[in-house]
């Protein structure tokens, strides 16, 4: 039985897909104007974490995730920044050029990360018309209403509008994501748009298409709704996007999903929580914005960024340091070593198969599954036994442990000569020379482990 927190419930709950054996889930994807940073790509490990576990209990997964190539769906405002523009007049190119240079960058980092394919991959440019079609439905059943600006979407027209995010309306803060009230023909300030006009502070928009009511481009919202019920149907089962979301994008997404489609848009939200920097918030200003490529360039493996996730649950927030991230590298090369150095995997440690089970279908808990796994390599099975269950493990956690089974990797005689100089300092009880010759191990590129009956095991570098 699979239980995933449900965020418009506010509670755990069972997991029952519309169709038995098959799931059906979406995901916000990023806006394709600049390199993702490694926030952004923690939350693409959070999704292809769900779809394996669901994928782990036997589910057929139909798993959409979109970009947004469209700048102007990044704001509400009126005056809303343009990102895609933003990247055009950066670089020099077409807003089509800097999407799809993006998106080739976002999907050989997903690539590095271990992250499975989505079904599909749909980019909002792809959806115009449907988004026009779904805006000419609102305003047929009186959800929307047009004013010279735009289209917006009549918020007292939606049934609990507010039942995701559970906030009071009236506390919604001006600029936290709702249009500025800048049209003064809108009904209500948080009225959002569904389609603006290529007028005022828009006129001169790059990215703009002719439509019944006259040249421009659709609001934020639109897209999810359009591309998710195009590709999964008017009702899925999964909605996944980051916990920022709630409040606003999400929000509005069911608003106007049910007004048009008159069904429920989806039946459990998943968000996962923010990854901060040395506690604060990742921002492009104080350098604190890490992609994977710098991740790389300070030598670390793109899979120990994927350990290092799999370290905290996807409803947690996590901290990034550099620190922690070294941690989370040692301990994913201990464990490719151990891997290495077994035999072929043949009968598997059944008790702990039935744990790890049990811990990520409890709402994907991969903290417990990691010390699960940590649990069968101290154990005393066989190491064939160890190593059958690992790769099933891996199957969820993706930390590509099959490529290395049985190849454990020969050590270069320089590093075997330090742990040999090491180990004889430590009998000889001078630990600060010993702490000394690990340092500059690790700086080669290995680790050593100290094991119980005081030898020792060296992890090569991967």
């Amino acid at each position: 039985m699979i239980k995933f927190f449900n965020s418009l419930t506010k509670k755990k709950e069972e997991f029952r897909p519309i169709t038995l054996g098959k799931v059906l889930m979406y995901q916000c994807g990023p806006t394709v104007y600049w390199i993702q940073h490694i926030g952004n790509l923690r939350a693409m490990v959070m999704a292809d974490l769900i779809t394996r576990v669901l994928r782990y209990n036997g589910l057929e997964v139909t798993f959409v995730r979109n970009y947004t190539d469209v700048g102007h769906l990044v704001s509400d405002s009126d005056e809303g920044e343009d990102k895609m523009e933003e990247g055009a007049k950066r670089e020099g190119k077409s807003p089509q050029e800097i999407a799809s240079k993006y998106i080739g960058i976002f999907e050989e980092d997903c690539k590095r990360l271990n992250i499975i394919e989505p079904t599909a991959k749909p980019r909002a440019t792809e959806y115009i018309k449907p988004m026009q079609e779904m805006v000419q439905t609102l305003l047929d059943k009186d959800y929307a209403y047009q004013t010279n600006l735009a289209i917006y979407f009549d918020i007292t027209k939606a049934k609990d509008y507010t039942r995701l995010s559970g906030q009071k309306l009236e506390e919604n803060k001006k600029g936290a994501g709702h249009a500025d009230v800048s049209d003064s023909e809108k009904k209500n300030p948080a009225d959002f748009a569904l389609w603006f006009f290529k007028k005022g502070a828009h006129a001169n928009a790059l990215q703009t298409w002719e439509s019944p009511w006259g040249a421009g481009f659709p609001g934020w919202h639109l897209e999810c709704s359009v591309m998710s019920k195009a590709l999964l149907g008017a009702t899925f089962d999964i909605h996944m996007g980051g916990i920022e979301h709630i409040p606003v994008h999400h929000t509005n997404e069911i608003a106007q999903s049910e007004g048009a489609n008159g069904v429920e848009i989806a039946h459990y939200w998943l968000h996962n929580e923010h990854l901060l920097v040395d506690g604060k918030k990742m921002a492009k200003s104080e350098g604190t914005s890490h992609t994977l490529a710098e991740i790389q360039e300070h030598g670390f493996d793109p899979l120990a960024l994927r350990y290092f996730f799999l370290q905290a649950h996807y409803r947690s927030k996590q901290n990034f340091t550099w620190e922690a991230l070294t941690g989370a590298k040692n301990a994913l090369k201990k464990l490719t070593a151990l891997v290495a150095s077994f035999e072929e995997a043949k009968v598997g440690c059944a008790e702990f198969e039935e744990k790890f089970l049990e811990a990520i279908n409890d709402d994907c808990n991969t903290p417990q599954a990691l010390a699960i796994l940590w649990e069968v390599v101290k154990s005393d099975y066989p190491d064939s036994a160890k190593a059958t269950t690992i790769l099933k493990f891996d199957e969820v956690l993706g930390l590509g442990l099959k490529e290395v089974v049985g190849k454990k990797e020969d050590i270069p005689q320089e590093i075997l000569k330090l742990a040999e100089e090491r180990q004889r300092a430590k009998e000889q009880k001078n630990f600060a020379l010993a702490d000394e010759i690990r340092d500059k191990i690790e700086a080669m590129g290995y680790v050593i482990n100290d094991l119980e009956d005081n030898s020792y095991q060296i992890v090569g570098s991967r």
